[in-house]
């Protein structure tokens, strides 16, 4: 009985630590600050494609009213908040969407970056509340992303903020410090992640054309999505079947095969022709792309620093000498 109360005291201290060690470790959020550029950018220019209809989508006479909007919510429209339910002149409705462009383009260069990512994310929020009938996954990975960058210092890498700290303190500044909340933000996209790409899989799997291996092909013969000719690959039926059968073992294993450090690098490379793929060939480049930039979540921060600071690098070099001699002088 002892033995058994002390295996389980065991088990439990591990976990204890190894839950601490996963979530709350310190880490460099430089990894963050990139995902920050690449996801700003993305709600920025999503939101900016508004305007080409906008009074279209929201305006007093919008193809969608706001009570069909309201309609296609159904009971949760209540919590369904958007500031588009209180705009009904064209003067406001376009002033408020060209502040919401620029709060987008401030969050995406990272400044005032603990409030702008804030407030576009209840942006963004607002705009799909409203048009319920465009929602895409696109959206849905915009206001993810966002929200988790919510809990991360994601201004204090790759940034305006950072470099208006730097022009005031009159030299360049050394890395951001390790962060909690960085590493925590980073691991609940990477678990995010994880969770999309599972239950993509699975929802794969009830499809017969996954188990045939036609789904690919199909897809390619689909002139709905067709961007790029790829019915050609009629005359590689075994190459699409194998090709079909791996995306959907891709899916169902990343949750798995993607913390290894072994497999990782692998399994990330495996994302890059996959999204392209649907990027190019079907017609869906944006929401190929905010996928990868999800995937980006696992880059190690050292990574990221080693292919983005070497010209802060070489700023700090020059600077340095500049610095011994007003010492000198002092």
């Amino acid at each position: 009985m002892n033995r058994l109360l002390n295996y389980l005291i065991e088990v439990w201290h591990a976990t204890v630590v190894g839950w601490n060690r996963f979530f709350f470790t310190p880490t460099d959020p430089a990894t963050i600050g990139f995902i920050r550029i690449c996801a700003g950018t993305m709600m920025f220019y999503t939101h900016l494609v508004w305007s080409l209809r906008l009074n279209d989508f929201f305006g007093s006479h919008a193809w969608v009213t706001q009570e069909s909007a309201r309609d296609a919510i159904g009971m949760q429209h209540r919590l369904a908040w958007s500031f588009w339910w209180l705009v009904d002149s064209p003067t406001v409705m376009w002033t408020i969407h060209v502040a919401v462009l620029i709060v987008m383009a401030m969050y995406a260069l990272g400044l005032f970056t603990r409030v702008t990512t804030v407030l576009s994310v209840l942006a963004a929020i607002s705009y799909v509340n409203r048009t319920p009938g465009a929602l895409f996954g696109l959206d849905q990975l915009n206001i993810m992303l966002g929200l988790y960058l919510c809990l991360a210092p994601a201004g204090d890498a790759y940034s305006l903020d950072r470099w208006l700290q730097s022009k005031r303190l009159g030299q360049p500044l050394p890395p951001a410090a390790p962060s909690t909340s960085a590493n925590l933000a980073t691991r609940l996209i990477q678990l995010h992640m994880c969770v999309i790409y599972f239950f993509a899989g699975l929802s794969k799997l009830q499809g017969s054309t996954w188990w045939s291996g036609d789904a690919l092909w199909l897809g390619f013969a689909n002139y709905e999505y067709q961007s790029l000719d790829m019915t050609w690959t009629a005359a590689y039926p075994l190459a699409c079947a194998l090709l079909t059968t791996v995306t959907v073992y891709w899916e169902l294993l990343f949750c798995a095969i993607v913390w290894p450090k072994l497999t990782r690098p692998l399994v990330c490379l495996v994302a890059i022709p996959l999204h392209m793929g649907i990027a190019v060939c079907l017609g869906m480049i944006t929401f190929g792309t905010v996928m990868l930039f999800g995937v980006a979540s696992f880059i190690p921060p050292e990574f990221v620093r080693s292919m983005l600071d070497r010209q802060s690098r070489a700023g700090e070099g020059n600077a340095a000498p500049v610095v011994r001699v007003k010492a000198k002088r002092s």
